[in-house]
This record gives C-alpha cells, structure tokens and sequence, in this order.
C-alpha cells in the first residue's frame, strides 16, 4: 500500500484556480507531486499564518480543493495565480484500487480525493459509479468533474433538490443492487463511514475508508488524530490507530 513520510517542505506556486461552490475551490500548483496517491494528503502551509492539512485531489498538477471554514482555509481561499505555498508530503496511506468496477463514496467536501481516485480508474478503463451527497445542492462539489471522467453520478441531498431526498447511503444502495462492484471507496464523516461501512458489509463488498480527523502533525508524533476506540472495534482493527500515519485510509476487518 502507497505510504511514505515526507517531512521536506516544497514550494508551489498557484497557477489556476476553479470554484467549486460557494465556500469551495480548487487550487491548481504549476508542479506535479508525482509520489502522491489517491487518498494521500498534505501539510500546506503559509508563513504567518499556519499549517493544515489537505486532501490530494489531484497530482499532475498537484491540486488541492480548499473549503473556507477556519483560519488557513479562508487564507488559502484568498489566494491569487502566482502566490506561493509550502506543501508537505504526499503523507499517510492512501486507496488501492483493486478489480475493474468501483463504487465511489463522498459525504460533502470527501469528493475531492475521489476525483483523484476516479481519474486514475478512468485512466485504466476500469467502469466508476460515484454517489456523492451533501445538505444541499449548493454545497456539492465536483459533480462535473466526475461526469467528465465518464462516471456515472448518483446523488443525494437532504433537501431534496438534487437527486435523492435523503442520505448518501440511499444511492449507495442503488448502486449496490446495479453493479456487481469490486469495491466500494469512502471518504466523508465519520458516521457516514461507518454507515457506509455497515452497508457494505451487509452486501460482503470489499470496502476502502478515508477518514476526516484533526491532523496536527502528520507523522503520527502528536496522537491528535487517533480514532476513537468505540470506531476501532466496529471496524474490527487495533486501537490507538492514527488517522494521519495508520490511515488516512481504513480496510475494515470482516
């Protein structure tokens, strides 16, 4: 499984920027990050401002998709074509994709490094079912992206407007009982996961889970980022598991 530790900072410049919705958006670098996997993340950082981590949305440019909720990501969302950023990484492990169809599952901002994974799929002519859900239409993400890459888009929101009136889960099933998939790949909050995970396992379909966590090192040094024990012993694996260095990404046991 992809995995390696990378504590040298780079310094990338921001070549293209693309909106995503309201609160989102997608900054492309003007280098690659050609040791990065789907499912990987990075420690971005500005002098004088901070230092956060970020899923890898893309690696040929490297490309980070950014929501504005705390004091680095309204920072990151302010910047410009030509700005600077420091990245470390690529970090943790990532997905591995296995089989030639895949279901792929994002709760909200957990699209972006499935668009990683999607691409890379597409780009092995593998077949590539996403469902992806959100609180409402206005807060999904990417779903061009996907269609793009000849994905088939389920959707789901709780208010209704855009594809099912309900949970992710509700086209998870759908895709589900349509596809005999190899594998279904996750990332999103924790209980979707784990509902998710419980779907999947009803069904014996192999399945691949990225967890969200507050990443402060990214080396697994500060333990800021363990799992709870009660999300270890559903997933059937060892506790103290660190989302940063164990993960981000979980195969669950059973």
């Amino acid at each position: 499984m992809p995995h390696k530790e990378n504590g040298l900072f780079q310094v990338f410049i921001v070549n293209k920027i693309r909106k995503e919705n309201a609160h989102t958006q997608t900054l492309m670098m003007n280098a690659s990050l050609p040791d990065a996997f789907p499912g990987q993340f990075v420690m971005a950082w500005l002098p004088g401002i901070g230092e956060k981590p970020f899923s890898i949305s893309g690696n040929d440019p490297l490309t980070l998709t950014v929501c504005d909720v705390g004091p680095v990501s309204h920072v990151l969302c302010q910047l410009e074509a030509g700005n600077r950023l420091w990245v470390r990484g690529p970090l943790g492990k990532g997905f591995v994709l296995s089989g030639e169809a895949h279901i792929l599952v994002g709760g909200g901002y957990g699209a972006a490094p499935l668009s990683f994974l999607a691409k890379q799929a597409r780009e092995l002519g593998q077949e590539v079912t996403v469902c992806l859900g959100a609180k409402t239409k206005a807060d999904l993400i990417m779903v061009e992206q996907f269609e793009d890459l000849g994905c088939q888009v389920l959707l789901a929101t709780e208010d209704g407007i855009a594809g099912e009136q309900g949970l992710v889960s509700l086209p998870l099933l759908r895709a589900i009982e349509q596809n005999m998939a190899a594998g279904v790949y996750a990332c999103g909050p924790t209980g979707m996961l784990l509902a998710v995970w419980q779907l999947c396992r009803r069904f014996q379909i192999p399945t691949q889970l990225s967890f969200e966590a507050l990443i402060r090192c990214g080396i697994g040094l500060c333990g800021s980022c363990e799992l709870s024990e009660e999300t270890c012993q559903l997933l059937g694996i060892s506790s103290g598991f660190l989302v940063c260095h164990d993960g981000p990404v979980v195969i669950p046991e059973g």
